[in-house]
C-alpha cells in the first residue's frame, strides 16, 4: 500500500518533502488532487466540496484565508469521500482533503500525494508517482 511505503526512509518523495517548505508543499499536494478532481466530480456531478477544498487550499498559499478556513474545507472533502461508494472518486477527495489539510500540518501534503495515486487505475499507478516526485523537485527547486 502507497501509505505505508510513504513512511519509508528510503522513499525519495518523503526525503524530499522533509526538505520544502509548507507552502511549497501545498502547492504540490493541491496539483496531486487536482489531478484526480476529475474522477470525483465525474462520479458526484453536483458536490463541489472537494474542488472547494482545493480552491480553499490555494488561496491560503495566496494568505487570503486562515488556517481554520482551509481545515473545514479540509474536513468538508473528507466528507464527500466517506459519501462516496465509487473508490476512485472516494480517493480524489481524500487527495483534495489532505492537500488543503496542508495547511495545518505539512505532512498531509504526502498523504494527498498517496490518496491520489491510489485513485488512479493499476497500471497508471508508477507513472503517477514518478510524475509527483518529479513535479516536487521542479516546485523544489523554485523555492
Amino acid at each position: 500500500m502507497l501509505h505505508n511505503a510513504s513512511r519509508s526512509s528510503a522513499d525519495p518523495i518523503r526525503e524530499l518533502i522533509s526538505q520544502t517548505d509548507q507552502k511549497t508543499l501545498a502547492v504540490w499536494a493541491l496539483d496531486c488532487a487536482r489531478r484526480v478532481l476529475p474522477l470525483f466530480e465525474a462520479a458526484h456531478p453536483n458536490d463541489p466540496r472537494p474542488r472547494d477544498a482545493i480552491e480553499a487550499g490555494h488561496a491560503w498559499v495566496r494568505g487570503e484565508i486562515g488556517v481554520g478556513e482551509a481545515r473545514t474545507a479540509a474536513f468538508a472533502a473528507h466528507a464527500a469521500a466517506r459519501a462516496s461508494d465509487e473508490l476512485s472518486a472516494a480517493f480524489a477527495a481524500r487527495a483534495a482533503g489532505h492537500a488543503a489539510a496542508t495547511a495545518h500540518t505539512p505532512l498531509h501534503a504526502v498523504h494527498a500525494a498517496d490518496y491520489a495515486v491510489q485513485a488512479f487505475p493499476p497500471e497508471a499507478k508508477d507513472g503517477e508517482r514518478t510524475w509527483q516526485y518529479d513535479h516536487l523537485v521542479s516546485l523544489s527547486r523554485q523555492q
